[in-house]
């Protein structure tokens, strides 16, 4: 069923409007995740990030996740949400919380809320808008919008009560510009088309913090990437498998990350301003924990565009 992508309520949208069951997405918007849990809880953000943790309220019911890329969308972020935020409020959702990055908590924010994991999901810390809603005391949605130069993501999460009709995603009939060819074998083409990249060369002892020797064509690309683009600022995110506790992954991913980071300076020359280094630990994962070879994925360090000045 397709649906145009205008606000109001016309004839196309009358079903939204009467009996609130669609929110519609531009036609152009690709869907990458749909993840449904049939039982399971969700926190709801209700507010900024206070310098410990981000607020929030707990839902159960059905948990939605999903997401949406829509290649070479020329429209803000706001430009984006503001239709959606018009139909999840036509749709009878009373606006919790809305915020843009910095007001949201930027890093903080995005790394305390729920995000559906890379690659079905980008989140360019300097550059995304998050709602979230509630209708009844039992449905909830939230909204987080986020664009590359050349990509445009949405991630939507809804929480319905068991039995209850949700509210359904359909495309509809936007406008956005042509998308961006890119070369995928080039880590800095991933970079600027998706907001982030893996450097898969660089090696890591098992357990340990030190970065091998090298050379690693990726930071040779990095460094020749940041020198050409002096406004360009990025943060570095180490990762790791699910073996161990929590914090030991979260401080071990932040030293590979570091280390990363101590090797653009020391050897390019990179000035240290431009470069944050953070640790997920396990909770970032893009394959499956229960292999050798996800095991061997998960543990890696991206490097997320911040700026471009």
């Amino acid at each position: 069923m397709i649906r145009r992508f205008v606000p109001g309520c016309v004839a196309l949208l009358l079903p939204l409007c009467a009996a609130a069951q669609d929110l519609s997405l531009p036609a152009t918007a690709r869907q990458l995740a749909n993840r449904v849990s049939p039982l399971d809880s969700y926190a709801l953000p209700v507010g900024p990030y206070d310098g410990k943790s981000v607020p929030s309220r707990q839902f159960e019911g059905r948990i939605e996740r999903q997401t949406w890329r829509i290649d070479g969308a020329a429209q803000t972020t706001l430009q984006l949400l503001q239709p959606l935020r018009d139909q999840v409020t036509a749709a009878g959702f009373d606006l919790m919380f809305e915020c843009r990055d910095r007001d949201c908590g930027g890093f903080d924010f995005r790394f305390e809320t729920e995000v559906v994991p890379a690659p079905d999901m980008q989140v360019d810390i300097r550059n995304f808008r998050f709602l979230s809603a509630v209708r009844d005391p039992d449905q909830a949605i939230s909204l987080l919008v986020s664009r590359s130069r050349t990509a445009a993501y949405i991630q939507i999460i809804r929480v319905v009560p068991i039995g209850d009709t949700p509210l359904a995603v359909v495309p509809g009939e936007g406008v956005v510009s042509a998308p961006t060819g890119t070369d995928p074998t080039d880590p800095i083409a991933g970079l600027m088309a998706q907001g982030h990249v893996i450097l898969r060369d660089l090696d890591f002892a098992t357990g340990a913090d030190a970065l091998g020797a090298g050379p690693y064509a990726s930071l040779d690309r990095l460094a020749e990437h940041l020198r050409d683009n002096p406004g360009l600022r990025i943060a570095l995110v180490g990762h790791t498998d699910s073996a161990g506790a929590l914090d030991t992954n979260i401080t071990l991913s932040k030293r590979r990350a570091e280390a990363v980071r101590v090797r653009l300076i020391r050897d390019y020359g990179i000035t240290p301003a431009r470069i944050e280094a953070e640790g997920m630990g396990y909770l970032a994962p893009v394959a499956s924990n229960l292999t050798p070879e996800g095991r061997e994925t998960n543990r890696r360090v991206e490097a997320i565009v911040l700026s471009d000045g």
